[in-house]
């Protein structure tokens, strides 16, 4: 398949990116892996330019379609679920100064979503031992972020869902705004979950 035009390239994109919502909101596969096994599908084993693949906002754009036309009976809910789940555990690991992130918070979670949580905290291990505490088993697995720093998450199961505390530095919480849904501390999503309830109503309304 070669691509001559802007056009090609374009279609290519929306191609590999329905492909990858589709691998994302089915089987619960990560962005990045999502993307690389579209591309394959699609194009084999040829080598292809950055610029042809779809960055994570067109993918999530399409996740949300995908969800809205196949799982529209059963996403809302499910993604209430998570998000009153995510909720309680922020209120009892309030200490830590929880922020939520990812699909749980952005309203694309489908049946295979975990929730994923920031800590900031002076003391790491006091986050395994608050857990340690409660008789909480949990795995430890490390990451280095894009300034090639270590990132301990502590991951766990909680009421049958995974949950993922990724813990930083309490100094960091500054650097982590962007966006306003990039991530939300308790009030903010609870702020959320009103939202979308009041206009889980205003669509009953119009019905």
């Amino acid at each position: 398949m070669m691509i001559h035009t802007p056009n090609e390239a374009e279609a290519l994109r929306a191609e590999i990116a329905m492909l990858a919502a589709r691998m994302i909101a089915e089987d619960g596969a990560d962005y990045a892996t999502a993307k690389r096994k579209a591309a394959k599908q699609l194009l084999g084993n040829r080598k292809i330019k950055g610029d042809v693949l779809p960055d994570n906002a067109q993918i999530e754009q399409e996740v949300r379609e995908y969800n809205e036309l196949f799982f529209g009976d059963t996403q809302p809910q499910r993604l209430l679920h998570l998000r009153q789940l995510a909720a309680g555990l922020m209120e009892e690991l309030a200490r830590f100064h929880p922020y939520l992130v990812g699909a749980v918070l952005n309203g694309t979670a489908g049946n295979h979503t975990d929730i994923y949580l920031h800590l900031y905290t002076d003391n790491t291990k006091d986050v395994a031992i608050y857990l340690l505490n409660r008789d909480i088993q949990f795995e430890v697995s490390e990451h280095f972020n894009n300034r090639n720093e270590s990132v301990e998450t502590l991951s766990f199961l909680h009421e049958n869902e995974g949950v993922h505390l990724v813990l930083h530095d309490h100094d960091a919480i500054r650097n982590g705004g962007g966006k306003s849904l990039e991530r939300a501390n308790l009030q903010a999503l609870k702020a959320l979950m009103q939202e979308t309830a009041d206009q889980s109503v205003g669509k009953k309304d119009l019905i």
